[in-house]
């Protein structure tokens, strides 16, 4: 402390400094140590898991874009996919939609009523308008025209609240617009099918009804019901859920192409072009529309998603079932390819705009409603 001492005395005193603190780690350290190596090894596993299901999750267009290629060139490799195969993926789908909502999701519709009511009306008049009035202005023929209407009359999908994470926008908000679109399909995407195209082919309006709600009301019931009063079951099974829901969408459409690849092949570029103005259209004036009415660019850009991206698999499942020609459910297959690029790349555009003009953005904003 102030006392001159030489270069060796001091290194000698380090030496044992360093000597007396070894020999006071207790000996029950080193089991310590190897239970916090175990610890972080574990912790570690966990994060790659979870980290590998969340990319699988984000490349949710690529897996569907590579099933509907694959289902072309090789239609036999995917065409096995059928019957109760394609109803139990999609209502088990819809029960992992269920197993990430609880009751405060519902009550916080009450909340920005506003913006819910918007999305909700934009969804069943945009959509089923645009998908109408495109198939008579291309003259689609009458099952693909049918199909067409019938993507177009179903809810948003649950992908659009991946898309809407990446675009900085309200998951929240997009959460309940997905749940109430898709609880009310039950009556509007039969209803609203068969007032607009229900004078080219016989729509069985009652029978849809009753597919929809064994295919999606109930089990999202269930979920919400495993959800509230089996939390810790539930929490081991949860991140599994969108791995399955992108896997079951990808083999539901890779399914549909597979088994019309030849009517695909010889119509395709003025289906796909029908199925892309139908999703464009949806987009723009989802956002449109929204900020027509005052919003702000976050909800602006849920409501936009919602109403551009549709459940395409609850539409390729109910065309295959309650309509004779397969051609009425390629519309659906094509289109979950196409909303989901379309949204994917409409949510990376949004984001490098705010990246562009707020580095800031998505860190320090709150969005209200």
């Amino acid at each position: 402390f102030g006392l001159p001492i030489s270069r060796a005395e001091y290194a000698k005193t380090r030496r044992n400094l360093k000597i007396e603190n070894k020999a006071k780690i207790p000996e029950s350290s080193s089991g310590s140590k190897s239970k916090m190596s175990q610890l972080q090894t574990l912790i570690k596993k966990e994060g790659v898991l979870q980290a590998s299901a969340t990319l699988f999750t984000n490349l949710f267009p690529l897996w569907v874009a590579g099933g509907a290629a694959i289902a072309l060139k090789y239609p036999n490799s995917v065409t096995w996919f059928q019957g109760h195969y394609v109803t139990s993926a999609l209502s088990l789908t819809m029960l992992g939609m269920g197993l990430t909502l609880t009751m405060s999701d519902f009550k916080s519709a009450l909340e920005m009523p506003a913006a819910v009511m918007l999305g909700v009306l934009l969804q069943y008049t945009v959509m089923p308008f645009l998908g109408f009035t495109i198939g008579r202005l291309l003259n689609l023929p009458p099952e693909l025209r049918v199909g067409l209407v019938l993507v177009a009359c179903c809810p948003g999908g649950t992908a659009s609240n991946l898309v809407t994470y990446i675009a900085r926008a309200n998951v929240a908000l997009s959460v309940v617009l997905t749940t109430i679109s898709t609880c009310l399909a039950a009556i509007m995407t039969p209803l609203l099918t068969q007032i607009l195209v229900g004078y080219l082919v016989p729509v069985d309006a009652m029978a849809i009804v009753l597919s929809t709600v064994q295919m999606v009301a109930l089990p999202i019931a269930l979920g919400v019901f495993l959800n509230r009063y089996f939390p810790d079951q539930v929490t081991v099974i949860k991140p599994l859920c969108p791995v399955f829901a992108v896997a079951s969408v990808a083999l539901i459409c890779s399914s549909v192409v597979g088994i019309s690849s030849a009517d695909i092949l010889s119509s395709g570029l003025l289906l796909a072009a029908a199925v892309g103005l139908l999703h464009a259209g949806g987009f723009l004036l989802g956002f449109c529309l929204s900020k027509l009415v005052g919003f702000n660019n976050a909800t602006s850009r849920t409501i936009s998603i919602e109403v551009g991206m549709q459940n395409s698999a609850l539409g390729a499942v109910l065309a295959s079932q309650h309509f004779a020609s397969p051609l009425t459910a390629v519309p659906c297959a094509i289109s979950a390819t196409c909303h989901s690029c379309m949204g994917s790349f409409l949510a990376g555009c949004w984001r490098f705009l705010d990246e562009y003009t707020s580095p800031e953005v998505g860190k320090t904003v709150t969005y209200k409603f």
